[in-house]
Parts: structure tokens; C-alpha cells; sequence
């Protein structure tokens, strides 16, 4: 799935989960960043390398609009720092030991990791063997499972009207919804007896 439609995913589920739990701004706003890492952490090595060695941004941009086989040269350490962390970032053995210690340590974090996880969830299946499987019985093994690419034009068309038809029942179940008895008062909304 494209960074676009992860963090767009896991804003429409904050929104959703929040109105049946306490969730702040700022959590929503982790979620939504968590779902997005998982794609954008492992161009940190080659962002790096760009800084501190010989790499270009054409590379780091190269690498990053890459299909499978086309990807640009890397030094072979810049690869598998790479491919390291896409690994973890899409680890759900990884995911679980964070979340085992955020449910001990932070229960605070536990929405913000929901993005991590719809991010990895998304992924297995909306990626195929050919186009960057994911990794997500890592360390165990790297290989991923055999998807759908989030390529596919349907497949992707379909997830936006998906997204469309989310966000809007949203609105509209927002403001169909009456406040709860002892809700607190919500200041864009208009009670009768004001």
C-alpha cells in the first residue's frame, strides 16, 4: 500500500476508535505517523549516505520510486541497513515484543502502535511475491506472503473509493450520532436547548 493511503487508513480508525475511547490528538497523529514509517524508515541509510558519503538525492529519490529489480546501485552496506529495516518495520514478531511492552510499560502508546499494525496487516496482503513482499514473520524468515501488488490499477482504485466511502460515513454518522447522556459537551455541535 502507497504511505498516502496507510496514514489515511489509520486517521479514519483513530477518528472511528475515538468515539468510543479516549484518544488525544496527539496518539491519532502517532498513529498516523507509525503507519507511515514502516516505508520511509528505511530510506534513513540511504538518506545518510547521501549526507555523509557519496550518495545523491537522485539515488535516495531513485530508491524510493524503485519498482522490484530497478532499484539504483547502493554500497552494500547502505543495502543492508536498508533491507534490515524494512525488515523490522514490517516485522509482526517485531510489532508484538513493542506491544507486549507498551501494554506492561506505556499503555498510552497502544493507539499510536495501531497505526504500526494496520500498516503491517495492509501490507501482507497488498503485496505480491514480485513486488516487495512483506517481511512479516521476521526474524523467523523474510520472506513475505504472495498478495496482491497495491499496483494492480482496481486494486488500488478500489482501496480510495474504499477510503472515500469510509471518511464519509464518518462525517455523516457524526452528525447523526445524539450526544451520549453525561457525554462532555461538544462545542461544534449545537444541543436544542441552546
Amino acid at each position: 500500500m502507497d504511505i498516502l493511503a496507510h496514514s489515511l487508513w489509520s486517521g479514519l480508525g483513530a477518528v472511528a476508535a475515538s468515539r468510543r475511547w479516549p484518544v488525544s490528538s496527539n496518539q491519532a497523529r502517532a498513529a498516523v505517523a507509525l503507519a507511515a514509517l514502516p516505508d520511509i524508515g528505511h530510506l534513513i541509510p540511504i538518506a545518510l549516505w547521501g549526507l555523509v558519503g557519496d550518495g545523491t538525492w537522485t539515488a535516495l529519490q531513485g530508491y524510493a520510486m524503485a519498482t522490484p529489480g530497478a532499484e539504483p546501485w547502493l554500497p552494500a552496506g547502505v543495502q543492508m541497513w536498508s533491507h534490515t529495516l524494512h525488515c523490522l518495520m514490517h516485522s509482526a514478531i517485531i510489532a508484538s515484543l513493542v506491544t507486549a511492552i507498551a501494554w506492561f510499560r506505556w499503555r498510552w502508546a497502544l493507539v499510536p502502535l495501531a497505526g504500526w499494525w494496520s500498516h503491517i496487516v495492509i501490507d501482507v496482503f497488498t503485496h505480491s511475491s514480485e513486488y516487495y513482499p512483506s517481511p512479516a514473520l521476521y526474524p523467523i524468515t523474510d520472506r513475505g506472503f504472495d498478495g496482491i501488488a497495491w499496483t494492480t490499477p482496481w486494486l488500488m482504485a478500489l482501496n480510495y473509493a474504499a477510503l472515500a466511502v469510509a471518511g464519509l460515513w464518518l462525517v455523516g454518522s457524526d452528525r447523526r450520532r445524539p450526544l451520549r447522556p453525561g457525554a462532555p459537551h461538544d462545542p461544534g455541535r449545537r444541543d436544542s436547548a441552546e
